[in-house]
Order: structure tokens, then sequence, then C-alpha cells
């Protein structure tokens, strides 16, 4: 596993909790009802086509708000928040259910860093780093987007904890344009955790897999020497889109996989377990997939969101049993 550090974002982490949370989940029952209507509509009916390269939107944050004793009431709706949240989450799964991938053993770097301060009780601050499928183009709504289902498990997971969860998805970018806003919308941020998803579009784009690397692996030096965070790498998603590029595709992915290895940082395999929803689950393509055939649907934004949390929440499990591997050590994990 590794240790993994922050990239930048500008943020806004003070903000009223009551209007924060608002914007976290549903705001009525009947809200997530409709939409987790749309949700499925969207499933069973493919989406208009849209386009593999949608126009840059300003990113956004999401904010897990504070709860202080003397903030009971405003904790106590949080906690209904929570249990609408919970709800919508067990929704998305009632017809097809978010499995862990069983197909060998993938990497995952330890998160000691945001580990240690959710154990410890201090706020903690994740940055969800990358384009358009950190953006959340394809979902029906942006509480469906990764970066909010990842901080309404979070939040379910740890309900007295202060978690900020900023989204910093442009739709369009890669490397080349990340590293211009690294500074400012990452390391600037000093978070504790950084999500990057990165090299998508670079393969859309034909760009050279080994020049998308050399930035990364430069952007995760300048966030380690920043601060102190943990950093997962996110690997370009298994559609059809990408699928067409499969040699530039398995090049980035492997390339990316190397350079979590030498930064000691986490990967997490998005290719590999999209992949098995379709070949070893029997997922049909058009199950995560919208119509445009690159960009996921609410269930495969939910899933992956499910299955980062599942390793963050793990981490966490092991830091309070003592198990504290060193950064420099890269440990494995069937998934």
């Amino acid at each position: 596993m590794s240790s993994l550090r922050p990239f930048c974002l500008t943020l806004r982490l003070v903000a009223p909790a009551a209007a924060v949370l608002l914007l976290l989940t549903p705001a009525s029952h009947a809200q997530t009802q409709a939409a987790q209507a749309q949700t499925n509509a969207a499933q069973a009916t493919p989406a208009p086509a849209q386009s593999s390269d949608p126009v840059p939107a300003s990113p956004s944050q999401t904010t897990v708000a504070a709860r202080s004793p003397e903030q009971r009431g405003v904790t106590s709706r949080a906690i209904d928040k929570v249990k609408e949240v919970a709800k919508s989450a067990a929704d998305i799964f009632s017809r097809v259910p978010c499995l862990p991938p069983k197909g060998g053993t993938k990497a995952m770097g330890s998160l000691p860093h945001v580990a240690g301060k959710l154990v410890a009780g201090k706020p903690v601050v994740i940055v969800a780093f990358g384009s358009s499928s950190t953006a959340g183009f394809g979902a029906t709504s942006p509480e469906f987007n990764y970066p909010n289902r990842l901080a309404a498990q979070l939040r379910r997971q740890y309900p007295t904890a202060d978690i900020t969860v900023v989204n910093a998805g442009v739709g369009g970018e890669d490397a080349p344009e990340m590293m211009k806003r690294l500074q400012r919308e990452v390391i600037d941020v000093h978070p504790d955790l950084v999500i990057w998803q990165v090299g998508t579009n670079a393969v859309l784009r034909n760009l050279d897999p080994g020049e998308t690397a050399k930035l990364v692996e430069e952007g995760i030096g300048r966030i380690q020497a920043a601060g102190d965070a943990d950093i997962v790498l996110v690997d370009p998603q298994y559609s059809p889109a990408v699928n067409q590029r499969a040699e530039s595709a398995g090049r980035m992915v492997k390339l990316l996989g190397k350079v979590a290895e030498l930064r000691h940082v986490g990967i997490f395999p998005r290719f590999e377990v999209m992949r098995e929803w379709h070949e070893k689950q029997a997922i049909p393509v058009e199950g995560f997939v919208i119509a445009d055939g690159l960009h996921m649907n609410d269930w495969g934004y939910a899933c992956f969101a499910q299955l980062l949390g599942d390793d963050i929440i793990r981490s966490v499990g092991q830091i309070k049993l003592g198990v504290n591997v060193p950064a420099d050590v890269r440990t494995y994990r069937p998934m």
C-alpha cells in the first residue's frame, strides 16, 4: 500500500451546515423517488447521444458538514438526510447489486494519512480531481456523481466526522490541462486525500500515454512535496469509446500502474473493475455506460463510488487495528 499526497483546488470550506447538507442530499423523499425513477429510465432506455468531450464546467464542491455538540439540531437533520441518501443508494442497486470484483488481485494503496485523521476525529478534506467522469457527466442528478456518492457513503460510516469532498472535475481535460490547475485546485486546498482520475481523454485524443504518465508523475511529486496527503490514481474507464483504442488504453493503464508503484501511491483499477462488470458479472455495457459509449450512468458512478469508499473504510479499519503499513510499501489484496 502506499502513502498519498494532495492536489490543488479552490473551495469554500466554510459554509452553513444546513445549506451544505441540502446541496448534498435529496431535499425530500419525493425528490429521492423522482431521481430514482429518472435513474431507472436512464438505465432502461438509452440516453440521447452525448459528446465525448463535454464543455468544461466549473468545479463544484460537496461538503459533508461538521457536527459539533452545539449543533445538535443540525445533527438530527443531518441524520435524516443520511437515511434518505442511504435509501437512494440501496434503491439504485435493487435490480443489479454492486459486487466487488473477484478476478485476481488488484493494487490499492493504503491511506494512512486520511485514515489516521478519521481515527483521531480530525477534519478530513478529500479532493476528487479529474475530468468529465469526476464532474459527473452522464449522471441524472449532481447527487449521483461519484464524489457525492462517496461523500454520502463516508458520512454514513462516520456520522460524527467533519468530512469535506471537493469535486474538481472539468470535462474534456487530461493531464496537460489538469497540471495548469494543480496548484490552485488541489495543492492550495491542503487535502488529506487526492483521488486523481486521469488518462481517458488522452486515449481519446491519441496523446502519447508515455507523456501523460510523465505529467502525472510530475504532478504526484508536486503534491507530495507540498504536504502530507494520500493519493489514489484512477485509470481510464472500460467503455466502447475507449475500447476502440485498445492498444493505447492498455498502455495507459499499465503506465499509470507503474507510476503509482514508483511514487508509492494508491491506484483504483477502474478499467479492470468495469471490464469485470461486463465480462464476469454479465452486466450489459448499457447497464453502466450511457448512450455516448463513454460516460458512466447512475449505476456505474454509484458502484464505482461504493467500491472506492469500501477501500477507504477498510484502510481506516486497519489503522484502528494497529495495522499501519509503511509509506514506502505497497500491498496487494483481492478485490
